[in-house]
């Protein structure tokens, strides 16, 4: 008699990393000489962690001390630091008690709908969207609410498309900018929606993890616009240290021993070596302002080259690093779309049916925080391919 499997083993796969393991296999069956494989399929940086940060990984391994379990919400300098972060950047004042270090943004995320919603709740979102959003939702038992979102709000949610809602949701999942298209809520979007949800009783989950990556428009955090919202960061993308897992929550007051509960229950407590490393790199802002110039550079560069190419129907990249194209005019499978440019000219890039299920066959999202010759490759090998 076979034995049971969950339901929550059913959650969709997470598509990118199939194409990861795509680019990986036709990359390792390149003969010598073959044009190598052009990696903008996963918001990876190309640039590993600060110096600095590694300098003190080493240096605390190297002192020989254990590095074993912190406190559930982490090393009590760390987290004092994230908060004076939030005066130095935003000019609000985060209390650093209410700061939880986390197991990257990802080990955030269930903590978050575990606190704050029980099953059978339902969570606004607008699509396209992150993934796992969507999977650990319903792993959970939670509702997703989709907003279809497009082009004229710039694929971001809006108080009206929160007002057609009856009931309201029990929560809001925003991000700004986002993953996959690159928008921000501006300033008066966000607070409009942080007042949404402070009178409709719904609690606003606002995922900043790509804040510092910005184009000409400065990021609004929400931990400045509403004391019920949990703020969700990590030091994955700005600070770029994707592999060291580290990353943190601001919580409401309501929500800090609820969160610390399952946090010792789930994870015991974060990656020691990662946190000292993070310690450091949140002072290597030298080293880190030059890769947001470089990110900048590819931006600049893909803007102009992929209109002509062909793909000119690009959502605005005002932060992040990715360019999220309609392809409606020249395929209508994107995720075949996506495996022929990989076979035919070595790059690699995301189908939008990760981000958007019901529109996702039309879109494509390419990353751009490779190198800037990598990116003026690819540019000109997308321009053989669909314009020849």
């Amino acid at each position: 008699m076979p034995l049971k499997v969950g339901r929550a083993a059913e959650t969709p796969p997470f598509l990118v990393m199939d194409v990861i393991a795509a680019a990986n296999a036709r990359a390792a069956a390149l003969a010598p000489g073959d044009p190598r494989v052009i990696r903008m399929e996963v918001g990876q940086p190309s640039t590993g962690a600060p110096k600095g940060a590694v300098e003190a990984a080493i240096a605390a391994m190297r002192e020989g001390g254990t590095l074993g379990y912190t406190e559930a919400f982490g090393l009590s300098p760390l987290r004092e630091r994230i908060a004076r972060l939030y005066t130095e950047r935003y000019g609000v004042t985060v209390e650093p008690r209410r700061i939880a270090v986390t197991v990257g943004a990802s080990g955030a995320f269930p903590l978050a709908f575990l606190a704050a919603f029980d099953r059978g709740d339902r969570v606004a979102l607008a699509s396209p969207f992150y993934p796992p959003y969507v999977n650990i939702l319903t792993a959970l038992g939670l509702e997703p609410v989709i907003l279809e979102a497009g082009p004229e709000s710039r694929f971001q949610p809006t108080v009206a498309m929160l007002e057609r809602l009856d009931p309201p949701p029990e929560g809001l999942i925003v991000a700004s900018p986002c993953n996959p298209a690159g928008t921000m809520l501006h300033h008066d979007e966000l607070a409009a929606l942080a007042a949404w949800c402070e009178a409709a009783g719904v609690r606003l989950i606002s995922d900043e993890i790509y804040h510092g990556l910005t184009y000409g428009v400065a990021a609004t955090t929400a931990a400045g616009l509403s004391s019920s919202a949990i703020v969700i960061n990590s030091f994955s993308k700005y600070w770029s240290m994707t592999g060291w897992r580290v990353g943190w929550m601001v919580l409401p007051e309501d929500l800090i021993r609820p969160v610390e509960r399952l946090a010792q229950n789930l994870f015991i407590s974060p990656p020691g070596i990662g946190q000292v490393a993070a310690l450091a790199a949140m002072d290597c802002t030298e080293e880190l302002e030059a890769h947001v110039a470089r990110y900048a550079a590819n931006r600049a560069l893909l803007l102009e080259a992929l209109p002509k190419a062909g793909l000119d129907r690009l959502a605005p990249a005002e932060g992040a690093f990715y360019l999220y194209a309609e392809i409606g005019h020249l395929a209508n499978d994107s995720a075949a779309f996506c495996a022929r440019m990989l076979d035919e000219i070595g790059v690699a890039a995301t189908p939008g049916l990760d981000f958007d299920r019901a529109r996702g066959a039309r879109t494509v999202r390419f990353s751009f925080c490779g190198a800037t010759e990598d990116m003026a490759k690819a540019a000109e090998r997308l321009g053989r391919w669909l314009t020849p």
